[in-house]
């Protein structure tokens, strides 16, 4: 990462980790501010960030469990990193988010695996969409916040959002490419926080904006580091559906595909809504 946080990519900047003696520090970034604190996605990726940087990780991330525990405030925070266990092929992680007087605000939990040669099988397709190039981008000016540092384009479930709920529920999937703008070579951070970079399934479903908020949200790897490098990507198609909503909670489901058909990573969250 360069030196000089100038030089840093929008995204490697929010979600920057900083060694203070034995302390690990954060800011926030009003770039990828959400409704009432930092976009779930930069929250993730800050915290997986600070799992990668630590000098006794070994391997690559294959799970990364985020708790939301509370609003998180404009401003610093630290960033508590542990080693609970660690075996032949992998290790797994604790993470604690804290800030100030309000203590800790997110916790959460990766696992680190050796990957290793071995047979694979994809039994899986992705989806049949029209490529991005032919879609036209969802206008920056329509939104504030966190969406504006990335480029949508949807091919299918594209928001139509009122001032008043749908009488009758719309179709939670959608189909969107999506990229970091401006670009950036996708890797695990970028994954991380691509895997939380839908707009909720019950602004989707209800055709309106309602109080919503992430819980906990669990992302699944399934390349590594040179998967990535070899096939140098700075967007993907991301599909996003849901199975129930119900008494002020619901799931999201995510799968992230490379351009050539390669699932890069899957998500499962639960949110609060108010609708």
């Amino acid at each position: 990462m360069p030196s000089d946080p100038i030089d840093l990519h929008p995204f490697d900047q929010a979600t920057r980790v900083m060694a203070e003696g034995s302390r690990l520090t954060g800011e926030t970034s009003d770039l990828y501010w959400a409704f009432v604190g930092p976009f779930g996605g930069a929250t993730a990726a800050t915290m997986l960030r600070a799992a990668l940087q630590h000098g006794e990780r070994r391997g690559e991330p294959l799970a990364l469990t985020v708790n939301y525990c509370a609003p998180i405030a404009r401003g610093g925070f630290d960033i508590h990193v542990r080693l609970v266990r660690a075996n032949r092929s992998s290790q797994h992680w604790s993470i604690e988010l804290v800030q100030g007087d309000e203590g800790v605000v997110a916790t959460a939990t990766a696992v680190f695996a050796e990957r290793r040669p071995s047979w694979s099988h994809q039994p899986e397709a992705m989806p049949d969409v029209t490529p991005a190039e032919q879609l036209p981008s969802l206008p920056s000016d329509r939104f504030s916040g966190w969406p504006r540092q990335y480029d949508f384009r949807f091919a299918s479930g594209g928001p139509h959002f009122a001032a008043t709920l749908n009488e009758e529920a719309a179709d939670a999937r959608s189909a969107v490419w999506l990229a970091d703008s401006p670009p950036r070579q996708v890797d695990a951070l970028s994954l991380s926080a691509m895997a939380d970079a839908f707009f909720g399934r019950i602004f989707h479903v209800r055709g309106a904006i309602v109080p919503f908020g992430t819980v906990s949200m669990t992302t699944y790897f399934h390349v590594d580091a040179a998967d990535l490098a070899a096939e140098a990507i700075t967007g993907l198609l991301g599909v996003a559906d849901a199975h129930v909503f119900h008494k002020s909670y619901a799931d999201q489901t995510a799968e992230l595909w490379s351009p050539s058909g390669r699932l890069l990573a899957t998500s499962q969250q639960i949110a609060y809504f108010k609708a």
